[in-house]
């Protein structure tokens, strides 16, 4: 089969700016254990570390990117001849499946090497990509905390194939109706019972985020010209952009019980800005960014243990002070988190990226250098 190539510039800019965001508020929240003070995104009113904020905004932009990619490619797809759910399957478990269990046994062999406990419950759940539960209740294993993401992904991916093999007509309005349906249960769950576990499931969950960038990724591909217009106004882009840079500084706030959901937006405003590149004024597609977004998932999966192995076999050697030692361990994260991830990239996961493409019948390209 002659497998048709859809060049999307710039996402994996978008890629790079999500993964890196995570872990530079990853850093910061575990400064402590580098006998440093988190002063970089202040604190909160009980004394924590601000820097989750950029996690999840990271976190949420990977997942409007991810919900217009993956539906976009859908969308072509169906155009083609009717979508194999069985083969976007085998895609998903190709590009997701070996990295996460490889790092899953690495971090047991540590934890257990280490004398730390496991919780065999938390384990299964982990085993069967539901990390996102023991995260809602607070019993995640160990350097695997932020698998809670990828458990959330690939439960939304079980049902959204079919969503989009079986509707047919009226898929906008379809979208829609599901995102306004869980963000008004989100906000009467704020408003009546705050804090609640319940509130917690959709805001942990938030299938509504991929939804958003499902939805524009249906509008751009039905080249709906009311929203290219407003999406890909200069305006837009410049408030995008400036948005970005707020979330960056720990800035940024509009209405916190949505502030993820406007950042959901916004990740598609700038995705159809990269993407129809008339308009962009920042271009993502570049070689450092194509680079750094190719490996965003190593980058994403394995950070938590460099961090780990840095505070916890390199440090304490060292008598450092001072700003030199803020710089070092920022430099030294990043630098083996990039490092490793490009190994992992290419001598684990690109074997596995080469079976996927077997399985593609329409492949996707977001820069043109690699």
């Amino acid at each position: 089969m002659n497998i048709k190539t859809t060049y999307l510039p710039g996402l994996n800019g978008l890629r790079a700016i999500a993964a890196l965001s995570v872990v530079f508020s990853h850093i910061t929240l575990e400064l402590q254990n580098f006998n440093l003070n988190s002063f970089l995104f202040g604190v909160t009113e009980n004394g924590t570390p601000k820097g989750l904020d950029l996690a999840n905004y990271g976190v949420t932009i990977f997942f409007a990117l991810s919900g217009f990619l993956i539906t976009f490619l859908l969308l072509k797809e169906k155009q083609i001849q009717e979508i194999s759910v069985k083969k976007f399957y085998i895609r998903r478990i190709l590009r997701i499946w070996p990295l996460y269990y490889l790092f899953l046994i690495i971090v047991l062999i540590i934890t257990i090497s280490s004398g730390m406990d496991i919780n065999l419950k938390s384990l299964i759940l982990y085993l069967f990509y539901l990390a996102n539960v023991p995260f809602i209740f607070g019993f995640s294993i160990p350097l695997l905390a932020h698998y809670w993401s990828l458990g959330v992904e690939e439960q939304f991916y079980l049902f959204w194939p079919w969503f989009i093999k079986k509707i047919n007509n009226k898929l906008i309005l379809t979208i829609s109706a599901i995102v306004i349906l869980i963000i008004g249960v989100k906000l009467t769950l704020h408003f009546s019972c705050p804090g609640s576990i319940a509130e917690r499931i959709i805001h942990i969950s938030r299938f509504h985020r991929m939804l958003v960038g499902a939805l524009g990724a249906v509008m751009y591909f039905q080249k709906s010209s009311f929203f290219i217009k407003i999406t890909d106004h200069k305006i837009t882009q410049a408030l995008s952009l400036s948005a970005v840079l707020l979330l960056l500084i720990n800035k940024f706030h509009v209405a916190s019980v949505l502030d993820n959901e406007i950042v959901a937006v916004i990740t598609v405003c700038l995705i159809v800005g990269q993407i129809n590149v008339s308009n962009r004024l920042l271009n993502f597609d570049n070689k450092v960014f194509d680079f750094l977004g190719k490996i965003s998932y190593g980058i994403y999966v394995i950070h938590p243990l460099v961090i780990y192995f840095l505070h916890k076999s390199i440090f304490p050697h060292f008598n450092l002070q001072g700003l030199a030692k803020y710089l070092i361990v920022y430099t030294l994260a990043f630098s083996l988190t990039i490092f490793i991830s490009y190994l992992s990239y290419q001598y684990f996961e690109k074997y596995f990226l080469n079976l996927k493409a077997k399985f593609s019948i329409v492949k996707s390209s977001g820069a043109k250098y690699f």
